[in-house]
């Protein structure tokens, strides 16, 4: 998987790329047909201390992509609960897959013993 990193009125260092980078890796294992994640980290020092740092992030996956931002004080914290939100999203959308498949083999087993009778 890609990984784009842009950066606002912050400089990236080495830690927190590698911890943008952990959280990635996290992804990968949930779905293996994402493509790319795009992260934007923002500074904001006009804004109140405790929505200072945003961290946002889309997973590029075949169908829609997966989208999540969030506003902390502390840049990691944002980090960590953005990655969050996309597992859970992930999740969700594994969910559905299976409930279909089941929908549908349901469906066919069922017409399968209507021919039988």
């Amino acid at each position: 998987m890609n990984l784009i990193l842009s950066t606002h009125n912050l400089k990236s260092s080495k830690a927190i790329e590698d911890h943008i980078i952990s959280r990635i890796e996290k992804f990968e294992h949930l779905d293996r047909l994402a493509i790319t994640a795009r992260v934007i980290i923002e500074h904001d020092k006009t804004k109140a201390p405790e929505r200072q740092f945003s961290c946002s992030i889309r997973l590029e996956v075949p169908g829609p992509d997966l989208f999540a931002e969030d506003v902390e004080s502390d840049l990691y914290a944002a980090i960590d609960l953005v990655a969050k939100k996309i597992e859970q999203q992930i999740r969700k959308k594994h969910g559905k897959q299976k409930t279909q498949n089941h929908k549908v083999g349901a469906r066919t087993k069922r017409t399968q013993q209507e021919k039988d009778l």
